[in-house]
């Protein structure tokens, strides 16, 4: 019963934010799989890690998927996405740590640039428009 109630909860809050919002939660998720990831490689379960990595690259391809093309910003992302989902493949495949630590700036810096521009659109709704993605109708250069 209890269960139910915090289902609801969290399905209520995900219902209620913002497109920026919902981006820099997708971000926020990326982070963790991957630094999950890193926890899981040093007690040496690759299932876990694989597992993780896994996460990370298909948010990485929903958000690549996501784009509203219609803008030029989504071209960029498009392939700063590709390159992610690229490097990413190439960590699950060799089980390389290195690459997890180049490409975890460019997924924070991505996350606070939304943040920023998140922030800019609710000061000034123009501001925001085509920096979207659409997670339901989240709109943030992504359609």
């Amino acid at each position: 019963m209890m269960n139910y109630g915090y289902q609801q909860y969290k399905t209520q809050a995900v219902e209620t934010m913002t497109k920026g919002e919902m981006l820099i939660l997708l971000y926020d998720e990326i982070n963790k799989r991957l630094l999950r990831a890193r926890a899981y490689f040093e007690k040496e379960d690759i299932a876990l890690f694989e597992a993780d990595i896994q996460r990370a690259i298909d948010i990485v391809n929903y958000l690549e998927k996501s784009l509203d093309r219609k803008y030029p910003i989504s071209n960029d992302l498009y392939r700063l996405y590709d390159f992610i989902t690229y490097e990413l493949t190439r960590v699950k495949t060799g089980r390389n740590l290195e690459l997890i630590d180049d490409i975890t700036p460019l997924i924070k810096d991505l996350r606070e640039s939304f943040k920023e521009a998140d922030r800019l659109s609710k000061k000034d709704p123009s501001v925001g428009a085509g920096i979207g993605t659409t997670t339901s109708s989240v709109t943030l250069g992504v359609g």
